[in-house]
């Protein structure tokens, strides 16, 4: 008889850890933003967006996270996996909810992917990426 997968994925709670650590980060670095936390299946567990954070960035934020989660690579890398390849670069905005703007981190524990992080806003894309990756680092953290 066939197995079952059995896939382990992020809990609301966790979430809003990394959103909080996000927020905290976003503010040191004057930043405004928004920051979606998606589960390893892309759906949406939790969602903040800063005051005064661009309304457009929300559902750019929650894109960076679905493009990671349908990959597993952060968006950063996807680009460079793909600017050197014409036709996947000319091709890249047929892929529905797919995003390549920095900004989008993929949450692995014990190699298992588990979930994802994307943020935009008022801040360019080494600062989402680094506000992103922040969020990571405390979803890690309180798993350890």
């Amino acid at each position: 008889m066939p197995e079952l997968l059995v896939k382990r994925t992020l809990t609301h709670e966790l979430a809003r850890v990394g959103i909080s650590r996000a927020i905290e980060e976003s503010r040191t670095m004057n930043c405004l933003t928004c920051i979606a936390v998606l589960d390893n299946a892309g759906h949406l567990i939790s969602f903040d967006r800063m005051d005064g954070a661009p309304f457009q960035s929300s559902q750019l934020a929650q894109d960076k996270a679905y493009s990671v989660a349908g990959n597993g690579m952060a968006t950063h890398e996807f680009w460079e996996m793909a600017k050197d390849e014409p036709w996947l670069v000319h091709n890249l905005g047929q892929v529905p909810g797919l995003v390549v703007l920095g900004g989008g981190i993929p949450i692995y524990f014990n190699g298992e992917f588990i979930g994802a992080v994307g943020v935009s806003g008022k801040s360019d894309m080494a600062e989402d990426r680094a506000i992103a990756e922040a969020a990571v680092a405390a979803i890690r953290k309180a798993l350890a």
